[in-house]
């Protein structure tokens, strides 16, 4: 092992924006804090049923069993949606550079112009075509991860990944609902809607009989206000609940995800995944779940610069404003415009100086210190580009003037 590298275990460098727990062992999305809100709406009105149950044990005999089933689902409830959040949902591993390929442009696009910015030998298409159950898909480069993606990945902008059979971006999960984790997602949004319906029903029937005794519904509903509750919130609460689980069994009837269904509309064209209502339904239930394509927990060797810039946030990027952005565009038009070279103009603000001066300082101090010393220097030069746009104004016009 070099001198210069040290391991690391890949959830500890890794470039997404996801949150491991249990030393790489469960992978969460960022907004993971989202998991208990949807725990707490789950687990709330469940306690509160079951009490409400195990109170009326000695009135009624259904009353027990009521307690156990809806312990018993309530319980599964939140096992499917821990772990719909808790896995990885079909992360494709990314490249630490772009893939060769055979498909040369000799034309420039602005997309390719980024891409040859950062590999110049490199000369990559947007999309390429692949074939799918005899069907051309169109699959995308992706400028993040450096890769093509597989057909019917896309990249999620909240966690930073792409995802292989990608279906959406779910807040109550707090996690990427994909090819891993679509199956425990659709079970948890149906045994939602089914603890539901089962809340509903027997906090109904538990009103019905305290009418037999108080002789009317509404003192009944005056002396049960935890029933009166669970009532009101389930019935709210299976409108959503209920309306995701008509739409997913839709779409796995039809073997479409929600960003397929909004993005395609498969039905104006064939889809070329679709193995009929049979098909579909075998496969999303009962396939096998294809392994992780990432081992989180194995070691990998970087260099040291490069664990703790992944472990630290990138002061660097991003502290330039689109104000200081159009002062640099302003700055380069005005300079063509006046006939003048930049390198002029910043020849007396010392410019090149400060990079030499800041490697220096980094090999110096290492990569901790060179953060902080990164972050003076971008102060240092974003008040040189300031400068350069009001210095080729007064340049333009002295030139005005004397013509």
């Amino acid at each position: 092992m070099a001198q210069d590298a040290k391991p690391w275990r890949l959830y500890q460098v890794w470039k997404g924006s996801n949150r491991f727990f249990c030393r790489g062992r469960l992978i969460f999305g960022p907004d993971v804090a989202s998991l208990s809100l949807s725990t707490l709406l789950i687990a709330g009105p469940a306690i509160a049923f079951c009490m409400r149950a195990h109170s009326r044990i000695n009135d009624h005999p259904y009353a027990l069993p009521a307690l156990i089933g809806g312990l018993i689902i309530a319980v599964l409830d939140l096992i499917f949606l821990f772990v719909a959040s808790a896995r990885d949902p079909g992360i494709v591993p990314r490249n630490s550079k772009p893939p060769e390929s055979d498909d040369a442009f000799d034309a420039t696009t602005p997309s390719m112009e980024w891409v040859n910015g950062r590999t110049p030998h490199m000369k990559l298409p947007r999309t390429k075509d692949v074939m799918v159950n005899g069907h051309a898909v169109k699959v995308k480069y992706c400028d993040t991860c450096l890769l093509f993606r597989p057909p019917r990945a896309s990249h999620c902008s909240i966690c930073n990944n792409c995802v292989q059979r990608f279906d959406h971006h779910c807040p109550w999960v707090g996690q990427c609902i994909g090819i891993r984790n679509y199956r425990f997602f659709f079970m948890f949004v149906s045994t939602s809607t089914i603890l539901c319906i089962y809340v509903f029903a027997f906090s109904w029937i538990d009103l019905l009989q305290l009418k037999k005794v108080k002789k009317s519904i509404w003192k009944a509903m005056s002396n049960a206000y935890m029933s009166d509750f669970l009532i009101i919130y389930c019935f709210i609460a299976v409108w959503f609940v209920g309306g995701l689980t008509v739409f997913h069994f839709y779409l796995i009837c039809t073997n479409q995800t929600t960003y397929e269904n909004f993005r395609y509309r498969y039905d104006k064209k064939e889809n070329p995944y679709n193995k009929g209502v049979m098909g579909n339904l075998m496969e999303v239930f009962f396939s096998k779940i294809p392994p992780s394509m990432n081992n989180f927990r194995a070691f990998v060797e970087v260099e040291e610069q490069d664990a703790v810039c992944a472990v630290t946030p990138n002061f660097g990027e991003g502290m330039m404003s689109s104000k200081e952005k159009l002062d640099i565009e302003m700055g380069m038009k005005l300079a063509e415009d006046g006939g003048i070279t930049l390198p002029d103009i910043l020849r007396d603000l010392e410019y090149d100086d400060s990079d030499d001066d800041f490697k220096n300082k980094e090999e110096e101090r290492g990569c901790v210190d060179s953060i902080f010393l990164k972050m003076a220097i971008l102060q240092q030069k974003r008040k040189m580009i300031q400068v350069v746009p009001i210095k080729l104004l007064h340049h333009k016009e002295q030139r005005l003037n004397i013509t």
